[in-house]
């Protein structure tokens, strides 16, 4: 494995976040829209496509896969965001600005697994 560092960390944080899931599910299925029907088997499901992806990630076959994947991820939990933003039991208590600011990170954690498409 020869990649540039800053995969192995943006690895290391899809896997972190993924087990986060399993280890503090209720947190995860608080945040998830009522819209969506089965928050516990999304978080289960969601957890576990953030592992997979941070350690294909770390494979040159899967890597370009993967980033394709993470991008996909980020844009189908957009929605979870804007809950977070309308929904003050959503909001985990976080201040207006900090879940405004989570907005336009995702799009830029977006731009960072693009740049490991090509």
């Amino acid at each position: 494995m020869n990649s540039p560092w800053h995969l192995y960390v943006m690895a290391f944080l899809y896997i972190i976040a993924g087990i986060n899931h399993f280890r503090v599910p209720r947190l995860y299925q608080k945040i998830i829209p009522t819209y969506f029907p089965n928050p516990s088997l999304l978080n289960f499901l969601s957890g576990a496509i953030e592992i997979a992806l941070g350690i294909s990630l770390l494979f040159p076959p899967t890597t370009q896969y993967a980033a394709w994947g993470i991008i996909l991820l980020l844009f189908a939990v957009f929605p979870t965001h804007i809950f977070m933003l309308t929904n003050p039991k959503a909001s985990m208590g976080l201040p207006k600005w900090l879940l405004y600011l989570r907005l336009p990170l995702q799009f830029l954690l977006m731009y960072w697994a693009y740049t490991y498409t090509f």
